[in-house]
C-alpha cells in the first residue's frame, strides 16, 4: 500500500464513526484527518459494553465536527476518489440511516440510542 500524502482526501474510522477527511499531518502510528464529512455516524451508547442498554452510564456519542482534527489509526485510513459531500447533508444522512436502523432493532439498547439521536439532533440541526 502506498503511503498517503498531506492534502490527500481519505476516509477513516475513528471510534464507531467513519469520516471523510483530508490528511493534514503524518505521524508514526497515525494521519491527522481534518473532518470534511460523515459517513457513519457513531454508536451511540458504552464503547466498552456495544449494543448494552445495561451499563452506568449510556454515553451520548457526537459525531466529529466540520473541520475538527484527529489522529486516526494509519490501517483505519484509505485513499478517497469521490466527491466530498457538505457536512451538514452528509451528518443528516448519517444519522437518519442509523436511525433507520435502530428502529429495526427492538431492544433496550435501540430505544436508548434513538433518545440520544433525537437530543442530538436538536443541537445539530437547529
Amino acid at each position: 500500500m502506498s503511503e498517503l500524502k498531506i492534502g490527500n482526501i481519505v476516509t477513516g474510522i475513528y471510534k464507531t464513526g467513519k469520516y471523510i477527511g483530508e490528511v493534514t499531518e503524518e505521524r508514526p502510528q497515525h494521519y491527522l484527518i481534518r473532518v470534511l464529512a460523515v459517513v457513519k455516524h457513531p454508536m451511540q451508547g458504552d464503547l466498552h459494553s456495544p449494543k448494552d442498554a445495561d451499563v452506568l452510564v449510556f454515553h451520548e456519542r457526537r459525531a466529529l465536527s466540520f473541520r475538527e482534527q484527529t489522529n486516526i489509526p494509519k490501517q483505519m485510513v484509505k485513499l478517497y476518489d469521490k466527491e466530498v459531500p457538505d457536512y451538514q447533508h452528509s451528518l443528516k444522512e448519517a444519522v437518519e440511516k442509523a436511525k433507520k436502523e435502530l428502529t429495526e432493532n427492538q431492544t433496550p439498547w435501540a430505544e436508548m440510542s434513538l433518545k440520544m439521536y433525537a437530543s442530538l439532533e436538536k443541537d445539530y440541526f437547529k
